[in-house]
C-alpha cells in the first residue's frame, strides 16, 4: 500500500536583517535555515515529534534571494524507514523586490523562480514517535 504524500509549505518575506551581503543579498544559508523548518512540520506531521535532522545528501544554491522577495519553501517525504525519513525540498521565489524602481516596488512573479533544492535525511527516534 502507498503512503500518503507528506508535504509543507511555509511562505515569508526576506527582510533587511536577512541580507548578509552587499546589495541586499540574502546568504543561501537561509534556506537551508527554511528547509530546517519545513523538515520539521514534516516529522510532526507523520510521527508527532520533532525528530532531528541528520544530513543533507544533495543542496543547489540556483538564483539569488534579496531582502523585499517573498519566498514559498516546500518539503515533502518520499521515502520512510524505521526511524528515517528522506526528504525533497524547494525554494521558490514568488515576489520579486524591486528597488530600481522604487524602495517599495515588487512584482509577484508569474512564473516563481527556483532558489534552492536540497535533499536530506532525518531521523524520528522510535521512542519519541507518537503516531
Amino acid at each position: 500500500m502507498a503512503m500518503e504524500k507528506i508535504t509543507s509549505t511555509i511562505r515569508l518575506r526576506m527582510s533587511h536583517k536577512d541580507a548578509h551581503y552587499g546589495g541586499s543579498l540574502v546568504d543561501g544559508a537561509h534556506m537551508v535555515h527554511l528547509f530546517g523548518d519545513v523538515a520539521t512540520e514534516l516529522l510532526i506531521k507523520l510521527d508527532g515529534d520533532e525528530g532531528l535532522f541528520l544530513k543533507y545528501t544533495d543542496i543547489q544554491f540556483l538564483a539569488p534571494t534579496f531582502a523585499g522577495d517573498y519566498i514559498e519553501a516546500y518539503g515533502e517525504i518520499y521515502e520512510v524507514g524505521n526511524t528515517s525519513r528522506k526528504m525533497r525540498f524547494e525554494a521558490k521565489k514568488v515576489v520579486a523586490a524591486r528597488p530600481d524602481i522604487s524602495p517599495s516596488a515588487a512584482d509577484f512573479l508569474e512564473e516563481p523562480i527556483v532558489v534552492c533544492r536540497a535533499e536530506g535525511i532525518c531521523v524520528t527516534p522510535k521512542e519519541s514517535k507518537r503516531k
